[in-house]
């Protein structure tokens, strides 16, 4: 089961974390009005870019012509504006684009919710394109009942709606030997939320009837990689869904279509995508990626196995490297917390690089298993930042230091770093990844 251990300085940390405070100046209401103004100053002296004839108080020629009907875009598609709002990769990062990754523009975002199109990817032969017609689950094993279903099937089962994160557990894998990527997108973009639809687990497996000796299943997909997980059934009996919807519509075929496996809170090679086999047994299986891969290699050269549990996490999407500062004054921070252990209790933010905390404000629906958005807002003045955050989730779990986990974890690993992350802001206004003593 996964390993529950803390750095040492977690209870410490949340100790400390109720009481530090910092020195840097709130933004009062007469600050925000101010900086509000100032705002709309610089806004119009920086407007170079702009068409003055299209600015009031002239009528702009979009207001003069009519626009589109309703069915020249069967499919909502973003604006042209918004262009370069995409997922990205980083081709050297793997040997193969089948085999690879693409990451969600998260300094792009607002709010906790994923759409559809910026979900990251994450594959291990290629995107199976699935006929849904020839679809099919199996379920077998130590059961009493064999079964096999349809997508149709499925459909017609009692179905739940769930929103939960999806968190690769390479997410933020480059930054355990030093700051690597400079980009909230390349470093913490395996990630994303997305409200499911789909059944439970737990409902398909009561269908089928496991024996008593049945303790662990084994979850594949139907990809050209095959890709196997072995799942405790005790969570397969908690949380966990088979899922065909993703925000209201069917799976896109990058995530998994026609169904997937959904195991809130925990790693996501193990929501197997293209699901399509189910076997249930009394022991692990020990599959290539629970052996070569996806185990955490410690100083010591052993490696914990069965990492299932996304720990406690946050960053700031903005400002960032890819969102940097563009005027002085009233600012408001952004950015995104999650934990693989329940809700997300708490979040802080320090300006200084850890030295001061204050606690930030956070805004929307605080699910279990789901992201949060948060924010802060100050007055910038143009002084660098050593912008960080940090997460507590409602177990009392702290989001550790990047050192206190290399003291435990060592530097040889890929996987499971939520160590805090590290911004600085220059003079300029531009963001880098940095890493503090």
């Amino acid at each position: 089961m996964p390993n529950r251990e803390w750095p040492r300085s977690m209870a410490t940390l949340r100790e400390d974390a109720m009481t530090e405070k910092t020195d840097a100046p709130r933004p009062s209401r007469r600050r925000f009005l101010t900086g509000a103004a100032g705002l709309v100053a610089a806004g119009a002296a920086g407007a170079a870019r702009a068409d003055e004839k299209n600015l009031p108080p002239n009528i702009a020629p979009w207001s003069k012509t009519l626009g589109d009907g309703v069915a020249v875009r069967p499919y909502g598609q973003p604006s042209k504006f918004e262009k370069d709002v995409i997922r990205r990769d980083v081709q050297w990062l793997t040997a193969s684009r089948e085999s690879s990754v693409s990451f969600t523009p998260l300094h792009e975002l607002d709010g906790i919710i994923t759409p559809n199109g910026l979900c990251f990817e994450r594959h291990h032969g290629g995107i199976a394109e699935v006929d849904p017609h020839d679809y099919r689950l199996m379920i077998h094993g130590l059961v009493d009942k064999p079964l096999i279903f349809t997508l149709e099937d499925l459909k017609r089962l009692p179905r739940v709606n769930r929103i939960y994160f999806l968190e690769c557990a390479a997410n933020s894998g480059m930054e355990w030997r030093g700051a690597q990527l400079n980009g909230c997108q390349y470093t913490h973009g395996m990630i994303h939320s997305v409200m499911y639809t789909g059944v439970p687990l737990k409902l398909l497996l009561e269908q089928a009837g496991v024996k008593p000796n049945g303790k662990w299943l084994l979850v594949e997909g139907g990809d050209a990689s095959g890709l196997d997980r072995s799942l405790p059934l005790d969570k397969a009996l908690d949380d966990c869904l088979v899922a065909y919807r993703m925000n209201g519509e069917m799976l896109r075929p990058e995530q998994g279509y026609p169904v997937r496996l959904v195991v809130p809170g925990w790693q996501g090679n193990i929501w197997i995508k293209w699901l399509r086999r189910i076997e249930v047994g009394d022991e692990p299986w020990y599959t290539r990626e629970e052996t070569s891969k996806y185990t955490d290699l410690m100083p010591n050269g052993k490696a914990r196995k069965f990492t299932f549990v996304m720990d406690a996490k946050s960053v700031i999407t903005s400002p960032s490297p890819q969102a940097p500062i563009r005027n002085k004054g009233f600012l408001v921070i952004s950015g995104l917390a999650w934990s693989g252990r329940g809700k997300v209790a708490r979040v802080d933010v320090s300006l200084d690089g850890g030295r001061n905390w204050r606690t930030a404000k956070i805004d929307g629906p605080v699910l279990d298993k789901s992201l949060v958005r948060f924010y802060a807002e100050i007055e910038w003045n143009g002084e660098p930042l050593l912008l960080q955050s940090r997460a507590m989730d409602e177990t009392g779990y702290v989001q550790p230091t990047k050192d206190e986990l290399r003291a435990i974890r060592g530097v040889n690993s890929i996987y499971h770093n939520n160590g805090i992350q590290t911004w600085s802001v220059k003079a300029n206004g531009e963001v880098e990844n940095v890493e503090v003593g």
